[in-house]
């Protein structure tokens, strides 16, 4: 039997996760949130294990993996800015940046090679840090309060890895695309 499909549907489930998250946040039933939002990182983590372990990698899971996880954040964060849990600015700079990166990975697509992505170590450390301040946020309105000052350093944190990691994607896939010309 083949079981090279696991990670995909593992992925697919996450990406079903969605909504019921987003649901219980705005029905203000954080326990639960956080309890499926755990369910999704560990389907995350148990995905990727599985695909590179055994080597059930495919296309399609290198598409839907970082989709499912973009929809999770980006969609976390939209209803936590819409609640006012979350800066709103915070979450138009985050959304800049992911559009920044897509067009930026067709445009080379299109026009110079073909794009594969390749998360650099800031974009690893910005995706860590952005799941743990939505964690910490639902945390903080639903289960336990944390100190204001550990929210905001958290919060600049994100807008720093944010900045940074798009920055970087910029000047290396720019540089990659004036290497591939001059070759």
């Amino acid at each position: 039997m083949n079981y090279q499909f696991i990670p995909n549907l593992i992925t697919v489930l996450r990406i079903i996760l969605v909504a019921p998250i987003v649901w219980l946040l705005t029905e203000q039933q954080f326990t639960f949130a956080l309890i499926l939002f755990a369910v999704a990182g560990a389907s995350d983590a148990l995905d990727g294990f599985l695909a590179r372990h055994y080597h059930w990698q495919s296309w399609w899971g290198s598409v839907l993996d970082p989709l499912a996880d973009k929809l999770l954040q980006v969609s976390c964060y939209i209803t936590l800015a819409w609640m006012g849990h979350i800066p709103v600015w915070l979450v138009a700079v985050i959304v800049l940046r992911d559009v920044v990166i897509i067009f930026g990975a067709l445009l080379y697509h299109h026009r110079v090679d073909v794009f594969e992505a390749e998360p650099s170590i800031i974009s690893k450390f910005n995706t860590f840090v952005q799941i743990v301040l939505i964690l910490m946020v639902v945390l903080h309105v639903g289960v336990y309060v944390l100190p204001e000052n550990v929210l905001t350093g958290m919060i600049g944190l994100v807008l720093f890895t944010t900045v940074y990691s798009g920055v970087d994607y910029v000047y290396r896939w720019t540089h990659r695309a004036v290497k591939h010309q001059a070759s």
